[in-house]
């Protein structure tokens, strides 16, 4: 299960943007906002910004989750994923009521996916220098010089 972690959290990540379109939809219909107008009633428009921002931090979040799972660890990088639907879910919900609290949620989901950076990052860069090392190494072999 652990190495799957991350296709879940990708499938909850795409339920949750699923769900951010059906708000608005729903909020285009309560409040009589005709596409393709995105203003109008301020709860329409805090519904088309989580929306939105959900959009556009899962554009950046998918990318780390898999770079992360692939090159440092499939767990970590589905809890970090983890940690970062419940900010998310924490922005959007607090979003909705008073824009004004969306701060924390915000906040989790970002540290959430710097860390998914940092392992990215770090394991990708691990990986090239390895893979340097044993090209340097076959290098030398075929060389002769590193013969006893």
């Amino acid at each position: 299960m652990t190495s799957q972690l991350p296709a879940v959290v990708t499938l909850l990540t795409l339920l949750l943007m699923f769900y951010t379109v059906f708000i608005v939809g729903k909020a285009r219909e309560r409040y009589g906002i005709k596409a393709p107008s995105i203003s109008g009633d301020p709860q329409f428009e805090r519904a088309w910004r989580v929306q939105m921002n959900t959009l556009e931090n899962a554009v950046m979040f998918i990318p780390a989750l898999w770079l992360a799972a692939q090159y440092v660890d499939p767990l970590w990088a589905g809890i970090a994923g983890m940690v970062w639907l419940v900010g998310r879910v924490w922005y959007a919900v607090a979003y909705l009521r008073d824009p004004t609290r969306r701060g924390p949620g915000y906040i989790v989901s970002m540290v959430a996916w710097g860390a998914l950076m940092l392992m990215a990052a770090g394991g990708m860069g691990m990986a090239i220098m390895e893979n340097s090392s044993a090209n340097a190494a076959q290098a030398e072999d075929a060389s002769g010089d590193g013969q006893s």
